[in-house]
């Protein structure tokens, strides 16, 4: 006899259907050969030595698909997006604001590593945790109700504004496949 209660058992349908959405979108990305961006994990700078400084660099990952709010792996992992910058030469120090600073450190540390200049590098993103319990009380971009996986397309919209995870994601996949091609 199965003690699970029947609103478990319909979350957990919701969220395989969900694994089969992103494993089914990946596949349809990978076989389009669609435009992916690196993904990288941020080491910031630290002393060595007590004497030498080593730089922050971004240490790549793997690679992913830019879907809006998502990030989506090969794999099928999904990500919630972070933050981006362009492996490209810092520049010199404006000091005009700590934000712009902090850009120009990131842009440095993607420079430093091994991406081709000017590649997109995300950075800070987290995995989206797809465990029925986590999706239920979810405040990141992924999130279940009514046995619905919905997507908050912008951190500002309310739940009420959410929309079908397979549209969103059709949709962006469909303006990913329609990108320009880069000169």
């Amino acid at each position: 006899m199965n003690d699970e209660h029947p609103d478990a058992r319909d979350e957990e349908q919701t969220v395989a259907s969900v694994r089969r959405i992103l494993t089914i979108t990946a596949e349809r990305l990978r076989s389009t050969d669609a435009h992916d961006e690196a993904l990288a994990q941020f080491v910031a700078p630290r002393r060595v030595l007590l004497v030498f400084t080593k730089d922050a660099v971004l240490l790549p990952v793997g690679r992913v698909w830019r879907l809006g709010v998502f990030l989506l792996a090969p794999n099928g992992t999904l990500y919630a997006t972070g933050s981006t910058t362009r492996a490209v030469a810092p520049g010199y120090p404006g000091f005009q604001s700590v934000s712009s600073e902090n850009r120009r450190d990131y842009r440095a540390a993607a420079f430093r590593g091994p991406f081709a200049r000017g590649e997109t590098v995300n950075f800070g993103a987290s995995e989206v945790d797809l465990a029925p319990s986590a999706l239920r009380t979810s405040t990141g971009p992924l999130f279940l109700r009514d046995e619905r996986a919905l997507v908050r397309w912008t951190v500002t919209a309310s739940d009420d504004s959410a929309v079908d995870l397979e549209q969103y994601l059709s949709d962006r996949v469909g303006l990913l496949l329609e990108r320009p091609a880069e000169s």
